[in-house]
């Protein structure tokens, strides 16, 4: 083992880095920001990312799998809501399809870019990426039907016009997705954990990652407590740049559901990177975990979440797709669904599904 793999897991720029995010956030909270300043928030806001992808997996080495793709893809959820809720109490009848954007963003950028480059990592290794189809499939499948429930039918149900659910039918979506979200973490950590085990671990009757050993009880505390410093730094900085963002999209005429697709990309950072590293260390299930873990966790919980701040949220509740999305959206289940089925990829899989990616991107800017 290499005298850098046994260093602290707690290096000096990943302390010190979600603390300074931090300060920024404390002097630019409320306040209209010149652009030199926005930028600077926005080079915390992304050192701030990469501390907490970092720190996620120090805890996540500690804990093993699969409770380590857990915790970065409730971390990352919680960035998610949080960011979502804040703009949504601070914004007009424009961010009444926030939610749907961003949610249907993450569903899209997870299953399809993340997917697809940990794909072509794996295979571009190994010709071949393997993994397990038990697990996979399991995950695709809670996917597919969080999706529908909360995104499709509020196109097609008549209790309240436009692509809005009554508050019964809400209430309802969240319960179910929740319910599923907590059915599909108790399959993977406790009833069926082997099935989201990468497959050379569970050939090797379950031993952890021999890369590096795991890190101290106390240095994996100490990083859950500065993942959640980074956490709040991300969420509080990606507020004081957003009115940044909404007024570029706004003075380029794009689409304002670029916004959640910009928001999405920013809170999935720290997921992308730990995918690829997990695919470079052929440990492509743990990728995979990964991606529908933060679809899953996406919409399992920012609905509920949703459903909840509706209460004292003013204004409408947009959260049914498009004919375009819903398209978009049964191709991505089409495709995942062959790509799952046999349990083993090649890159041909990984660039179908990062062309699917580059056209919901190419759609949102231009619908």
């Amino acid at each position: 083992m290499s005298t850098a793999t046994r260093r602290s897991p707690l290096t000096d720029w990943t302390v010190l880095v979600p603390v300074v995010a931090l300060v920024a956030l404390v002097f630019s909270w409320g306040r209209d920001l010149p652009s030199p300043v926005v930028a600077l928030v926005a080079l915390c806001l992304a050192g701030a990312v990469l501390a907490a992808v970092h720190h996620a997996e120090v805890v996540a080495h500690r804990v093993g799998e699969p409770f380590g793709s857990l915790v970065l893809a409730v971390a990352v959820t919680v960035i998610e809501v949080a960011l979502i809720v804040t703009l949504m109490a601070d914004g007009d009848d424009k961010t009444s399809s926030l939610a749907r954007d961003t949610v249907f963003a993450a569903v899209m950028i997870t299953c399809n870019g993340i997917v697809g480059l940990s794909l072509l990592v794996g295979a571009l290794r190994n010709r071949v990426a393997v993994f397990n189809a038990e697990g996979s499939g399991a995950a695709l499948a809670t996917v597919a039907t969080l999706a529908v429930l909360s995104l499709v039918l509020p196109t097609f149900t008549t209790s309240k016009p436009g692509p809005e659910f009554s508050s019964a039918q809400l209430t309802f979506a969240a319960v179910t997705s929740l319910a599923l979200y907590g059915l599909f973490v108790a399959v993977q950590t406790v009833r069926h954990r082997d099935y989201f085990l990468p497959v050379d671990i569970e050939r090797s009757s379950g031993e952890h990652d021999d890369h590096a050993a795991p890190s101290t009880a106390r240095a994996a505390l100490i990083s859950l407590g500065l993942l959640l410093v980074a956490l709040v730094a991300v969420v509080g900085d990606a507020k004081a740049v957003s009115p940044t963002i909404e007024k570029g999209v706004a003075d380029a005429g794009l689409p304002n559901a670029v916004v959640g697709v910009i928001i999405a990309l920013l809170v999935l950072a720290p997921e992308t990177l730990a995918a690829v590293r997990a695919a470079r260390r052929d440990r492509v299930q743990t990728s995979l975990n990964l991606a529908y873990g933060s679809a899953i966790a996406s919409i399992g919980l920012t609905i509920p979440a949703i459903a909840l701040a509706s209460i004292w949220l003013s204004g409408p509740l947009m959260l049914g797709l498009g004919p375009v999305h819903m398209v978009l959206l049964a191709l991505t289940v089409v495709v995942s669904a062959l790509t799952i089925a046999p349990g083993r990829a090649t890159l041909l899989q990984g660039g179908v599904h990062l062309v699917v990616l580059a056209a919901y991107l190419f759609l949102a800017v231009s619908p």
